[in-house]
């Protein structure tokens, strides 16, 4: 069967930038601009986004491109007999899977309220009646069951038309019409009275708050964010540079996915800060931020009921455009390794996508009294901590060793096919950084956000999970050395 391509450069642009844009962009870039300095983060951010994550990025695409397949069989097309890339080979998929298992949930979330604000349910509520709604919504077991089920119908329904069809066309609309809802929000946003705090507050440089939370810290968050902004590690990415013709350097298409991300995260901290500012809303982490805080401020708004239901609406279409290309990856690499029909491969994977998010979804109600990673935490941190804190680290520093060692794809052949095309290309000086030196950068990102998030907890549980971060940073090291040679028989 012939490869499916895009039917446009555009379409690959938007339906990559969709993947790329998470909720992360919109509910947590504002809060740790605000949190660590303002303009003087955003520039470390800038930077870091450079130097992590855009190479990470044109190495997934090339990988994508050269094997033209997921990742499930791109290292056994491109690995030399020497390499061992391969065993990695279902990590991804498995990442796909954990990720939509609380991601559906939470774009359920987003639905939600894109109803309840339209529905006016939420209008001329208090503060505490505000966080009580969204308490309710958690302990409510059917309402969490329906929207996350709508979510992965909807998502699964766009992926079964087909790449062209569905994926491209769908998407395309879904980001036009977020790029515009964008927009005409942060412009509002502007118009506020005591905007211009806000604004201040978020784009001049605060030297107390960077130096209050430590220098190093606020180093490594504008790195980590940077990191796992692109949504690289599990093959997301990889499988829409399988698509791709050779018409242009793939410097050059990550170079327009990695500016449009950042355009998003950038103006959503120009809705967010100024409205929260402007009403005196504390601007929270998380989903306090997006259920509590925003809802508050759009009730103090005149027309609240308009702008709340525009931000919603922005909300779900980001977060439905990151289900749909997760699940094009998911139905690519069942068709590609069990080699059946992407209509088979949907049949197959709606009941099991949707039993798979039963475990977040009843974490908040039925299992709360479960605590996967210590007294507080339910499954959806459990799966976000595999899926964040270990997968996606993790596999970046495959696909980046694989594409520079010689045990892997090795240097030349990657960069051969990252230059084919029109654009600027990549050249032989950046051999070093992104052979070395990135992976290690990478290393230290990975093993220190192990560290935070357990430091505080027992000690004995921070050892032995530090110890299965060594673990499985030295197996992923363990690939770059090739294979013993079996000695002939006799």
């Amino acid at each position: 069967m012939e490869r499916e391509k895009f039917g446009s450069r555009l379409g690959f642009i938007l339906v990559s930038a969709g993947c790329a844009i998470g909720l992360g962009n919109v509910w947590k870039f504002p809060y740790i601009c605000a949190q660590y300095g303002g303009g003087a983060f955003i520039l470390l951010y800038l930077v870091f986004l450079g130097i992590l994550g855009y190479p990470i990025l044109i190495s997934e695409f090339a990988v994508g491109r050269g094997s033209k397949k997921s990742l499930i069989k791109a290292y056994d097309i491109l690995g030399t007999e020497q390499s061992r890339f391969h065993l990695s080979k279902f990590v991804p998929l498995a990442g796909n899977y954990l990720l939509m298992m609380f991601y559906t949930m939470v774009c359920g979330w987003m639905m939600n309220y894109s109803v309840k604000m339209m529905s006016g349910k939420l209008d001329g509520l208090d503060a505490g009646q505000i966080s009580l709604a969204f308490e309710n919504m958690l302990y409510g077991t059917g309402e969490m069951i329906f929207f996350t089920v709508l979510t992965i119908l909807l998502g699964f329904g766009i992926c079964a038309l087909g790449l062209n069809n569905g994926v491209e066309k769908v998407t395309k609309v879904i980001m036009i019409l977020l790029l515009i809802l964008l927009s005409v929000m942060a412009v509002h946003s502007l118009t506020l009275e005591n905007a211009s705090a806000g604004i201040k507050y978020y784009l001049v440089p605060d030297l107390i708050n960077l130096t209050k939370n430590g220098f190093g810290r606020t180093v490594f968050e504008a790195m980590s964010h940077a990191f796992f902004t692109l949504s690289v590690g599990i093959g997301s990415m990889e499988i829409f540079g399988s698509y791709l013709n050779n018409d242009r350097k793939l410097t050059n298409e990550a170079l327009s996915i990695t500016l449009i991300d950042t355009f998003i995260a950038l103006t959503a901290g120009f809705i967010i800060i100024p409205a929260c500012v402007s009403f005196n809303v504390p601007l929270d982490s998380g989903p306090s931020l997006l259920f509590i805080s925003l809802p508050n401020v759009f009730n103090s708004m005149r027309g609240g009921r308009i702008w709340g239901s525009c931000f919603f609406i922005f909300m779900t279409f980001a977060a439905m455009s990151t289900v749909i290309a997760v699940f094009e990856n998911i139905i690519a690499m069942c068709m590609e390794q069990w080699e059946i029909s992407r209509k088979k491969a949907v049949i197959i994977n709606i009941p099991v996508m949707i039993l798979l998010s039963m475990p977040a979804v009843l974490g908040f109600n039925v299992l709360s009294g479960i605590n996967p990673l210590g007294e507080g935490t339910n499954f959806l941190d459990f799966e976000d901590f595999l899926v964040s804190n270990n997968i996606l680290p993790l596999g970046s520093i495959a696909v980046i060793l694989f594409c520079t060692h010689k045990h892997g794809w090795g240097w030349d052949r990657f960069t051969e096919e990252v230059n084919r095309g029109k654009g600027f290309g990549i050249g032989n000086w950046v051999k070093p950084y992104m052979t070395w030196i990135l992976p290690a950068i990478v290393s230290v990102v990975y093993l220190k956000g192990y560290y935070d998030y357990f430091s505080g907890k027992s000690i004995p549980l921070m050892i032995i999970w530090m110890t299965i971060a060594v673990i499985l940073l030295g197996i992923i090291l363990f690939f770059t050395l090739p294979k013993k040679n079996k000695p002939a028989k006799k």
